[in-house]
């Protein structure tokens, strides 16, 4: 996202623009993919391409060997995958907890880290589920906190004082200079004034994406009556699918060519959604909605149509996504913790009811020392979200909600 422009807006000056009219030929494919269309497309496409590459590009591998190429059939159970706290490790992080809340000063969210935060013989296990992060299979769900035990304000704290254990830099998410984010339906899912209300705020499904960060971390304060289940899946089996069967397809997704609306005025930018991390080898980084559009933010007429052969690889990619995802059900209390360079992610759409409503704090992550290298392409907005910028000299963290609707006083451009 190197060319993605951060131009600040105030909502209070910003003029009402008409919805305009998109007259522009773009290919069929939706924001949640068709398998038919993309089946006969598939079948068109031969026809119509037959002369495309049959040998990977330069430098890429034919195959990634590494443990995070894995599929959802491979986990015999979520025992595979979670990190159980013991008694004795709920004990210390409340020993932490006070510890922390113990120090002299106005001490709040940014100060909590190792040093403010001790956590003596759990520490050093939490470093071992790093290793698991960066290097092994990509994921891990810590289960065993009781989050109706403690207060919002002290919530925030233990998760952030068990999560420095694993990536202790922390993100920002917007230009408001917001650090945590409430993921809860708290607004109606209906068309107004010619936009939707964003993804974090209601309970409809997403599609296969990634966030912009290195590590994203989801602490469930509480789970739905219905649904809400996370899906996982491996970029790095993935990718050795496509270089298996459709080595062309690895040439458009790493082709600079791919046009992301910034749904703001007919702006847009052009990137990549496949690099190659080096020392790690392959992995995304996009999101479907600035790609396709969708009934909730459409495409301004402005914005170049995708290509026929970009929606094929597209849709390849979330097809193969929805194949080999691993499904987690999250369990109040659960921090799931994955690295958003090695894998897609996705949630179903959920139903609230009662005491029975979804709430997740995520926060975006690194860790300094085992990050994976940004490759150029994305540097601009690894600086936005982990540099030291104008925005988070501000850092706002919101302890009880976030507001209904994120960038109250600035926008992120395209990047959501």
């Amino acid at each position: 996202m190197a060319s993605c422009q951060l131009r600040p807006s105030p909502i209070s000056t910003l003029p009402e623009i008409p919805e305009a009219t998109d007259q522009v030929v773009r290919p069929e494919i939706g924001w949640f993919p068709s398998f038919k269309v993309h089946r006969d497309r598939v079948e068109r496409l031969k026809v119509l391409e037959p002369n495309r590459p049959t040998t990977l590009p330069a430098g890429w591998p034919s195959q990634i060997n590494a443990e995070r190429a894995w599929s959802g059939s491979d986990f015999k159970s979520e025992n595979d995958y979670i990190f159980q706290f013991s008694s004795e490790d709920i004990t210390e992080i409340e020993a932490a907890l006070q510890f922390f809340k113990g120090l002299h000063g106005n001490l709040g969210p940014d100060d909590v880290s190792q040093t403010t935060f001790p956590l003596p013989c759990l520490g050093s296990r939490l470093v071992e589920v790093s290793k698991t992060i960066h290097d092994g299979r990509g994921f891990v769900v810590l289960r065993g906190l009781q989050p109706d035990k403690y207060s919002n304000f002290d919530n925030v704290l233990l998760y952030l004082g068990v999560t420095s254990y694993i990536a202790e830099t922390r993100g920002l998410q917007d230009f408001d200079g917001r650090m945590l984010l409430h993921i809860q339906a708290v607004v109606e899912d209906v068309k107004k004034h010619g936009s939707m209300p964003n993804s974090p705020y209601v309970a409809r499904a997403q599609p296969f994406h990634t966030d912009l960060c290195d590590v994203l971390s989801l602490y469930a304060l509480n789970v739905a009556a219905y649904g809400g289940e996370c899906f996982l899946a491996s970029s790095a089996k993935i990718y050795n699918e496509i270089a298996r069967t459709r080595p062309d397809i690895i040439h458009v997704l790493a082709s600079d060519d791919w046009i992301f609306d910034e749904f703001w005025h007919g702006q847009y930018h052009s990137r990549p959604l496949l690099y190659n991390f080096e020392g790690h080898g392959p992995g995304f980084q996009f999101s479907r909605r600035p790609l396709t559009g969708s009934h909730f933010s459409p495409h301004h007429p402005d914005v170049p149509a995708m290509t026929e052969i970009q929606a094929e690889a597209l849709d390849t990619v979330y097809f193969l996504a929805k194949e080999h995802a691993v499904e987690i059900t999250l369990k109040k209390g659960d921090i799931e913790i994955f690295n958003n360079f090695s894998m897609l992610h996705a949630r179903s759409g959920f139903s609230d009811d009662g005491n029975a409503r979804r709430h997740m704090l995520r926060l975006w992550l690194r860790n300094q020392e085992r990050m994976w290298k940004v490759p150029p392409a994305l540097e601009k907005v690894s600086w936005e979200c982990y540099g030291d910028n104008e925005y988070r000299k501000n850092a706002i963290w919101d302890i009880e909600k976030s507001p209904p609707e994120l960038r109250i006083k600035h926008r992120r451009a395209s990047c959501a």
